[in-house]
Parts: C-alpha cells; sequence; structure tokens
C-alpha cells in the first residue's frame, strides 16, 4: 500500500487531490457534538494543502436515501475543518454536479473544498457494478489523484472506497495507515497478555469477532447489553433486560470454547437495574437499584455493569501488555449508568500495556466522559472496520488501495 509520503515526495503542487475523508460526526439540530472524525482527517488534509495541492475532501454523512435531504448536510462538517485548519473552506452544494465542477475548478493551489454528502448520490451506495462504476467515473473527472483516509468506511463496497481508487493513482492517507499500523500490533505480533473488552448493545454484532478471539487473547470482558444473553446462557433470571435469546446457543458454545482454549471469559458479577430507561433528553435521575448478576428482578432492566464488577474488570485489565475495548459497558449517556464504562476506560489510562479504544460509541464515550485521548495508545476512528479486520475479513476499501 503507497501512501501519502511517497505521494507527497513526489509533488502535488497544482494537482486536484481527491481525500475520502470520513466525516461522518453526530449532530444535534445541526450542531456537531463530537469533532473527532474532522480532526483525524486533519494531518492528511493539511499536509495536501500545504504542499500546494488543490484538496477535495468528500465523505458520507448518516444514512440519506441515495438523495438530498438537508438533515444529512456536510455543511457543518466543511465549516467545522475550516475552523481547524485556520483558512476558509469552499463547499460544494452537489456531489459531482455544476456545484462540484465549478468548486473544484475554482480552487488555487493549496485551498480546500468539501463535497456534499456523497450518500446524496444512490450511485455511491449502489449494489449494482455498473452504477457505482458510473458514480465512480464522475467523482474520478475531478481530481488527479486518490488519497484513501476515510478508515470509518473501508468495509464498505461503495464508489467512493472501493471503485474510485482503481480510476486514479491512489495513496492511503496518515489516518489509514495508522489505522491498520494498530489493527497489525493486535492480530500479527500481539503482545500478551491480550485482554479484550467488548460491551454494546447486541451480541449478534459481536458473535464473528468474538469468533476470531477465542483463538488468540487471553481474556475477553463482557459488558453492556450484550452481557444479558450471556448471563441468560448461564441460566440466570434477566428480567427485561435486552436479549437475543437465538444467540444463546452460539453463546453457549464460545463459552465452552473459551474454557477449553484457556481463554478467560469475564462475565458481570453485578449490575444496575430499573424498571424503566433512563430519559437521557432531561437526564432525570434514574434511581437504579444494584443487584447481584443472577438475582435480577423479573420486571427490571440491566443498564451498567455494577461496582464489584468495575473492580472487577479493573483487576483484569491491570497486567495487559494489549488491550482492545469496543463497546460500551452500560448507558453511559446518562450519569447514573456512566460508571461503568468510565471505569474501563480509566483502566485503560492506568495501564502500561497498548490500549486501542476501538472507535463507535467507544470513542465518543471517551469524549463525552471527559478522558484525554492522548492517555490511550489509539482512539480508532472506525468501530466496524476495526472488527471486521479483526475478524480477519477483506475491506474492499483497504483491498482497493493495496492494488
Amino acid at each position: 500500500m503507497k501512501t501519502i509520503d511517497e505521494l507527497l515526495a513526489g509533488g502535488v503542487s497544482g494537482k486536484r487531490v481527491f481525500v475520502r475523508a470520513d466525516l461522518n460526526v453526530p449532530l444535534d439540530d445541526g450542531t456537531i457534538t463530537d469533532d473527532g472524525r474532522i480532526r483525524a482527517v486533519l494531518p492528511t488534509v493539511k499536509a495536501l494543502a500545504d504542499a500546494g495541492a488543490k484538496v477535495v475532501v468528500a465523505s458520507h454523512l448518516g444514512r440519506p436515501k441515495g438523495a438530498p435531504d438537508p438533515a444529512f448536510s456536510l455543511a457543518p462538517a466543511a465549516s467545522r475543518l475550516g475552523e481547524l485548519l485556520g483558512s476558509a473552506v469552499a463547499f460544494a452544494t452537489d456531489t459531482v454536479g455544476q456545484s462540484a465542477q465549478d468548486t473544484v475548478a475554482g480552487l488555487a493551489d493549496g485551498q480546500v473544498a468539501v463535497l456534499e454528502n456523497l450518500r446524496f448520490n444512490p450511485g455511491e451506495t449502489a449494489k449494482d457494478d455498473a452504477e457505482r462504476g458510473a458514480f465512480a467515473d464522475r467523482l474520478a473527472a475531478l481530481a488527479d489523484v486518490y488519497v484513501g483516509d476515510g478508515f470509518g468506511a473501508v468495509h464498505r463496497k461503495h464508489a467512493s472506497v472501493y471503485d474510485l481508487p482503481a480510476r486514479l493513482p491512489h495513496y492511503a492517507g496518515h489516518l489509514i495507515a495508522t489505522e491498520v499500523g494498530v489493527l497489525k500490533k493486535l492480530t500479527e505480533d500481539v503482545k500478551r497478555p491480550y485482554v479484550v473488552a467488548l460491551g454494546g448493545a447486541k451480541v449478534s454484532d459481536k458473535l464473528a469477532v468474538i469468533d476470531e478471539l477465542l483463538a488468540k487473547a487471553d481474556r475477553l470482558l463482557i459488558g453492556g447489553g450484550m452481557a444479558y444473553t450471556f448471563l441468560k446462557a448461564k441460566g440466570h433470571e434477566v428480567g427485561i433486560s435486552l436479549l437475543q435469546e437465538d444467540q444463546i446457543p452460539a453463546v453457549t458454545e464460545y463459552m465452552e470454547r473459551a474454557e477449553k482454549n484457556g481463554v478467560e471469559l469475564v462475565l458481570p458479577v453485578d449490575v444496575l437495574v430499573s424498571p424503566e430507561f433512563p430519559d437521557l433528553k432531561t437526564k432525570a435521575p434514574a434511581n437504579p437499584t444494584t443487584v447481584d448478576s443472577d438475582k435480577i428482578p423479573a420486571d427490571q432492566e440491566g443498564l451498567d455493569i455494577g461496582p464489584k464488577t468495575r473492580e472487577l474488570y479493573a483487576s483484569k485489565l491491570a497486567d495487559a501488555a494489549t488491550v482492545f475495548w469496543n463497546g460500551p459497558m452500560g448507558v453511559f449517556e446518562h450519569p447514573d449508568y456512566a460508571e461503568g464504562t468510565k471505569a474501563v476506560a480509566q483502566a485503560l489510562v492506568d495501564s502500561n500495556g497498548f490500549t486501542v479504544v476501538g472507535g463507535g460509541d467507544s470513542a465518543a464515550a471517551v469524549r463525552t466522559l471527559g478522558f484525554d485521548e492522548n492517555a490511550f495508545g489509539h482512539i480508532s476512528t472506525g468501530g466496524g472496520a476495526s472488527l471486521e479486520y479483526l475478524e480477519g475479513k477483506t475491506l474492499p476499501g483497504l483491498a482497493a488501495l493495496e492494488d
């Protein structure tokens, strides 16, 4: 995989460089609530602009239905990118239409433009190769060189991720090069003990990565909504907690395999429960009760790991040489259920090992809960992409850059 360093060494002044970024930031009434993904692509964009390139940044945001939708406009992201760069960023109000063509044509050397949401065009996500290719052709007409730096999208076979690199000289940006380097440390040259903490809502989202990790990790810590399927598989009452009953056979088999392989699979020993889900808008006090994980009342819902589990998980992370964490331990968006996620994050901060926060809600939690991002070895920008890489899958966006 050729990198942006090789591109810069050859000179880019005056060239139109298409940067496929991941500016898929969370918005609240048009206001960005977490600009981490914009800051992550900044080194690549700045390096190209400083070298005199005409930088054309493109991304998706949310899941519009292949047509323009103001709720998913990239205008706020373009504005924030300009603030971070300290210079004005031009914004095209379409993806490959007249506005995009005029905006790119009007760029001076060293200037940056952002195209409107790629997913406003149905060709971006089309299953049909010809439709996707036709959109990639129109994107290619806007550039001379392609730089892939949207790690959060490399597991998608989309036009700007998979098809476009085949049409232009292509390079990996700083972010993708960093992300791939980190993932290799988690798969090819792992320092042990290797501890993985997995949370989040659905166990079905993590089955494939658990399957792979049972042959690689030394210890698996399970939290979040997915833990209740494991607890149910052990015969415990889980009340009205999130449960995927159809996954109990798979979970049972994984627990048996973990024991056989000598992998320590650790489940919550106590949880915070409530008869109702908390109000995440008002953050009104929820007054949860702490119970042992095998004594969840039938009319209560588990919403976070309890204090004994926090201590247990911190102790299981303390001696780790390598840690990968993906998924919160509870409903961290509410202060009454944030302590479990906070405890795991703090354990990573306190660790002397190489610590990786695996993107998605985990990365959002780290920022929401006020942790210093520099206290972690790496915070990934792509939860789904990270998991699929760890599952051993071929990621279309990386494969396209390797050709």
